[in-house]
């Protein structure tokens, strides 16, 4: 498989498949969206893992180097609800919360307190942490990419149970 890189210092890089219709798929790595994605061509692949060359080839002549391309963030028609996973560990005193299963990327994820919503820090592996406990297993707040906004009442803190909680973004 022949992968890509999204050149961005300021952050980290995420991954996807891109399928163009009637072509193979091809693995891009896109830094964040205020940036427009390059495929650049990959490094030799390791020993005893083949590389593919004609998939570059499918989107310019390899002798172009990095050439830009453009992508569009779908937002699927589902009719899954988004749950909640609370991490290996999680308590009332600590927490990591994980929304699986939304139609659009979440944005933050906000917990109650008593005088209103915190909002948590996202991990690079995707969960949500409250290092003191605060808002752990109480209502939480769900913000997508483009601001629409979930409460979501009744998930304990059950650590490695998928909660489904009957909301889903809307499709745009």
């Amino acid at each position: 498989m022949s992968h890509s890189t999204v050149e961005d210092r300021a952050q980290r890089p995420f991954t996807t498949n891109l399928t163009r219709r009637g072509a193979s798929r091809l693995h891009v790595a896109v830094a964040s969206r205020s940036t427009a994605p390059r495929y650049r061509s990959p490094a030799p692949a390791p020993p005893g893992r083949p590389c593919n060359p004609s998939r570059p080839a499918k989107l310019a002549a390899l002798s172009a180097g990095e050439i830009r391309i453009s992508w569009s963030l779908l937002s699927p028609g589902t009719s899954d609800t988004i749950s909640i996973r609370y991490k290996t560990g999680s308590t009332r005193y600590w927490c990591g919360i994980q929304a699986i299963g939304h139609r659009n990327p979440p944005a933050r994820l906000e917990v109650g307190t008593g005088s209103g919503w915190r909002q948590l820090t996202r991990t690079e592996y995707n969960y949500f942490l409250s290092p003191d406990g605060t808002g752990c297993g109480g209502p939480l707040r769900l913000t997508d990419i483009y601001g629409e906004q979930l409460t979501v009442e009744g998930i304990a803190v059950r650590p490695d149970a998928v909660q489904r909680t009957g909301v889903q973004f809307g499709r745009h």
